[in-house]
């Protein structure tokens, strides 16, 4: 069942989700909006409610209809929880103000690709200070950097919270999404001390801490894995660097045999990387459904 659901949300993200219709960040904002106060245990209680409430939703009607509107639920989870939505519509955007040398329209999209995804405070504002001033080699390593981290926040992470959990994984998947919607309203409505009291980034760093290492072996075995690996082997131990770091650190050794050059072929390249490091999730997926370990 796990390996079916992942196939129909990549395929139907793939075809039609183009926009915010079927995002979760869309369905949560009125609710943050309403948050008066943010602190670390406000934070902890709005997702523990969220993740709870799923669970029970799900509980109750898997003996519903033999259990067929709990995998519609589960379904319906795994829609608005993976996927990237309308950043891929900015990634594409971006492609085509550069095929038009629409300077200002590429400014535009990269402010969103580059802001809205949930990087930590210093890279965020870093980022958008920069996107005029920076040369063009390190312009396009941040887009790749932005680009493989909106695949990690948005597929890998998301993939793996609803894996792993087994029976629980729409549940956890729906609180993992919850705290990604919550530190992306933040990054958008918030200050930079509402959003450190709120604790967020905190708690994410410590969920994202094991996936951002199982897509780093990835991006290293199927990139330039002389650099990547002996870069990988050292995150295994460090536990104070932002994930962001870590997962495009690795995703540039993993390009470092792509020069930073073309401003259509050097994105296109992370994207095609992040892609990879997808349909290799699934194939495991699917090879671990087959001899049973998953359901």
């Amino acid at each position: 069942m796990t390996l079916f659901i992942l196939l129909l949300i990549l395929a139907w993200e793939r075809v039609f989700k183009m926009g915010d219709h079927w995002q979760l960040e869309r369905y949560l904002s009125p609710l943050f909006a309403r948050v008066k106060s943010h602190s670390l245990w406000g934070s902890l209680v709005i997702t523990l409610l969220v993740a709870l409430l799923t669970w029970k939703l799900i509980d109750i009607s898997s003996s519903v209809a033999f259990g067929i509107p709990a995998i519609l639920l589960s379904i319906i989870i795994s829609l608005l929880c993976i996927g990237a939505g309308g950043l891929r519509h900015d990634y594409r955007g971006y492609l085509q103000a550069v095929r038009h040398d629409d300077f200002e329209q590429q400014n535009i999209h990269l402010t969103r690709l580059m802001m809205l995804q949930g990087m930590p405070p210093d890279t965020t504002s870093s980022n958008t200070a920069t996107v005029s001033d920076t040369t063009k080699d390190e312009r396009l390593r941040e887009i790749q950097n932005a680009l493989i981290w909106i695949n990690f926040r948005y597929y890998l992470a998301p993939i793996f919270w609803l894996i792993v959990w087994g029976k629980f994984g729409p549940a956890i998947l729906m609180g993992y999404g919850c705290l990604r919607a919550y530190q992306r309203w933040l990054a958008q409505h918030a200050t930079v001390v509402q959003r450190a009291q709120s604790g967020v980034d905190g708690i994410l760093h410590w969920l994202d801490w094991l996936p951002a290492r199982l897509a780093g072996i990835a991006y290293a075995l199927l990139g330039h894995g002389e650099k990547a690996l002996p870069a990988w082997i050292a995150s295994l131990s460090d536990f104070r660097t932002s994930q962001y770091k870590v997962v495009s650190q690795l995703a540039q050794f993993a390009l470092s045999k792509v020069p930073h050059l073309n401003p259509v072929e050097t994105p296109v390249a992370a994207v095609t990387l992040a892609k990879k490091a997808t349909f290799t999730i699934v194939i495991i997926v699917a090879l671990l459904t087959i001899y049973g370990a998953l359901i």
